[in-house]
């Protein structure tokens, strides 16, 4: 255990450590004392150390949730140490706008896709910080992306973001053991705790990000992270621990009962091992994933079963099970909540739009996205989406293609598309790597989850997203690339 503790004792991890603690102290601190006691710490720890700020962040955006329901002060780190970084890569490059602005296809028909669909919705009536909301959620981790690809990554900075992806999940995966052994009693927010969940998922683990999807979706990438430990270190002393932590977040995987990320892992897996013909690694999972079940989710579910038999109220069906939460999907009484109200409905709604603004679509901020949430949209009562009988009078469209074809049109959907098959071409290039193999998986799998998910609007996923991005564009060399010190 020695060797693994001079790992995880090392200068960086111990300083990502105290500055975790560091911000789960502030939460009792007025929200008013928290903005100006973190804006001062951050922006000096990114401007210092700015690629140990990255690792900082794949934490920091995993809990932000959790973080902002207690204490709204602590919402803008992210966008503060992503700003420090931008200014850092500017400073560093000494202003060479001409290697700064030098952008793949990719990129430029992201941007024209962005401008668009603003241009589009501003025209139509979404107020300007509807506009402006809805293009930072996509763009935002975009951000990171042009920092990691353009900046001279440390040596063995990818093994870090591995080990700190490695703590992470033990922190997830033990605060929901802990939210379901409780039946959400404790650590939880108290809006959280007070939350009438439907029969459907209050089963599931919401765990710190607040959302069972995204749980399974970030768990997805530790055990990624697991993986790629493993087959650095074969032997030795981590050999035990990465498999323990391998069980583990499998484990509380399962629990989130994630049917999209499930698909989404299977699309990954298929791609990766059939590519890389490394069949050993289906032996692997398959092994582990049984552990899970014997050792995590088994015991789990017993022990929720023993708190209810001691006589802790619970709603029936808490404790859950894999089978029910799969036959949900055929049940007949919400195959007719989607026609009504869910999935099948946002589609039905988002073709009626777009058969009225088949070639522009009608804007960003009209339909199903993040700004959506916040502001409303100007075109719902026309098209009578009653948002009195959702959760919160708020819905996304649960599915990003969807969104596009409505807010974007025709002309949207061919930039969006030129986006993503202008990065798979760049993956393509590269099958002859496991890298560039494992994006070709990844990018399957990211458009497998916009099929079920608002997937470029979630924070978490596209954060991870375009780090790796980030380091496949930093290993093939796409950019100038400037030493950042």
């Amino acid at each position: 255990m020695q060797r693994l503790k001079d790992t995880l004792l090392t200068k960086d991890f111990l300083t990502i450590f105290l500055l975790v603690l560091f911000t789960f102290l502030t939460l009792v601190l007025p929200s008013t004392v928290a903005i100006i006691l973190t804006s001062i710490v951050f922006v000096i720890f990114a401007f210092m150390k700015p690629f140990e700020s990255l690792l900082y962040l794949l934490i920091y955006v995993s809990v932000r949730p959790f973080l902002v329901e207690i204490n709204p002060g602590l919402k803008y780190i992210g966008d503060l140490i992503t700003f420090v970084l931008l200014i850092k890569l500017l400073i560093s490059s000494k202003f060479d706008l001409k290697g700064l602005l030098k952008f793949k296809l990719f990129e430029l028909a992201f941007f024209a896709f962005l401008i668009f669909g603003s241009i589009i919705g501003y025209m139509n009536g979404v107020s300007l910080g509807a506009v402006i909301f809805q293009v930072r959620t996509f763009l935002i981790m975009y951000l990171i992306y042009y920092f990691i690809s353009r900046a001279q990554l440390p040596d063995k900075w990818m093994v870090k973001l591995a080990w700190t992806a490695v703590g992470l999940g033990w922190l997830l995966s033990l605060h929901g053991i802990i939210e379901k052994v409780s039946i959400r009693r404790l650590f939880l927010p108290y809006y959280w705790e007070h939350t009438v969940l439907s029969a459907e998922n209050m089963s599931r683990i919401y765990g710190l990000p607040g959302n069972p999807n995204s749980l399974a979706l970030i768990l997805l990438f530790c055990i990624i992270a697991v993986l790629f430990l493993k087959n650095l270190f074969k032997i030795g002393e981590f050999k035990i621990f990465l498999n323990v932590s391998l069980v583990l977040f499998m484990g509380i995987f399962v629990l989130t009962f994630s049917r999209g990320t499930v698909i989404s892992a299977i699309a990954l897996a298929i791609v990766y091992i059939v590519l890389t013909k490394n069949w050993r690694l289906i032996k692997q999972l398959l092994i582990s994933g049984i552990a899970a079940i014997a050792f995590v989710y088994f015991p789990i579910i017993g022990a929720v079963n023993l708190v209810q038999a001691l006589g802790v109220e619970a709603p029936d069906g808490i404790a859950g099970g894999i089978g029910d939460r799969f036959n949900q999907t055929i049940d007949e009484k919400n195959i007719e909540r989607m026609a009504s109200n869910g999935r099948i409905f946002y589609i039905k709604k988002g073709l009626e739009i777009l058969s009225d603004y088949p070639v522009t679509g009608a804007g960003f901020g009209t339909f199903g996205g993040a700004a959506t949430i916040s502001y409303g949209s100007p075109i719902y009562e026309e098209y009578g989406i009653d948002l009195s009988i959702y959760f919160e009078n708020k819905i996304y469209s649960d599915n990003q293609y969807i969104q596009i074809i409505a807010e974007t049109g025709a002309i949207g959907v061919i930039l969006f598309a030129i986006f993503l098959i202008a990065m798979l071409l760049l993956f393509w290039k590269k099958r002859d790597t496991k890298f560039g193999i494992f994006m070709l998986g990844l990018w399957l799998s990211t458009c497998c989850s916009g099929a079920y998910y608002n997937i470029w609007e979630l924070k978490v996923y596209t954060l991870i997203f375009f780090i790796l991005l980030g380091i496949f564009a930093f290993d093939n060399k796409f950019y100038k690339q400037y030493s950042i010190k």
